[in-house]
């Protein structure tokens, strides 16, 4: 298992070479490339652009999807938000974490793409993403509530916030290994009458688990609150499964602001 330590140097050594910082910004712009599109945008071989790809790919910066024959690349902003919760965050104060826009990390697309390690179960991780108690301790203090049969409706609500903030339907439901979920977002008028889909995805690896989360079916030119909030949803799960310490994130400093109003 590839302890923490290391994961940091991993992203360090990926992000000190300009050509993948590079790789990362066309991601950027465009998610969901294949090989070619990518290495036409670069001066060097086809062969040069994998070997790059390749290293993002072990620094977890790149996840990789089947489509097809076609082989898609996407930007994986968990890595960096890891680094950034675990490691930068404790030299600065708390609010200056509020000024982490996501819009530097993400991008308005038709499709995201999260991957996580956590060291866990399978079991243990889908409990965490369906029991509510748990899934406050990482989701900014938010519950969900459902029966948990396919079919079934959901519900996500936070005690800070007036009426629901998620409501949608589980279309598959597979424990312990995938979740695809409706997602009708609630919370706001910038995201009212959006729905859209998330598929979790959860896949043993020796003592560890990687866990996928694809958010698609995202209406084009979807705001960003939308999708931005996977990266401190999925540092939150890790960090409370691993430690059993809640991570303070943008999202959560939200939620208890409301309270105090």
């Amino acid at each position: 298992m590839v302890s923490y330590t290391n994961c940091v140097e991993l992203v360090f050594k990926a992000l000190a070479d300009p050509t993948r910082r590079a790789l990362l910004d066309e991601l950027f712009r465009v998610d969901g490339q294949t090989l070619l599109a990518l290495t036409s945008r670069f001066d060097m071989t086809r062969i040069g652009v994998a070997k790059h790809l390749g290293l993002l790919e072990e620094a977890g910066l790149v996840v990789t999807q089947r489509r097809g024959r076609e082989k898609l690349h996407y930007l994986n902003p968990v890595p960096i938000r890891l680094v950034h919760d675990r490691w930068v965050n404790k030299f600065t104060e708390l609010w200056a974490a509020g000024l982490a826009d996501l819009k530097h990390e993400l991008e308005q697309t038709m499709e995201r793409v999260f991957e996580i390690y956590i060291r866990t179960t399978p079991e243990r991780l889908w409990a965490a993403i369906t029991d509510p108690d748990t899934r406050a301790r990482f989701h900014f203090g938010n519950r969900i509530d459902s029966d948990w049969t396919q079919g079934s409706r959901y519900v996500v609500s936070n005690p800070n916030a007036d009426g629901l903030l998620i409501e949608g339907d589980n279309i598959e439901v597979d424990p312990p290994r995938r979740l695809v979920q409706t997602m009708h977002a609630l919370w706001g008028d910038e995201v009212n009458d959006v729905t859209s889909r998330v598929t979790w995805e959860i896949e043993p690896v020796a003592d560890s688990c990687r866990l996928t989360v694809t958010h698609d079916q995202l209406p084009d030119g979807a705001n960003e609150q939308l999708y931005g909030g996977w990266p401190m949803i999925l540092s939150g799960l890790k960090t409370w499964i691993e430690t059993g310490e809640e991570l303070t994130t943008p999202g959560s400093l939200m939620y208890k602001s409301l309270k105090n109003k």
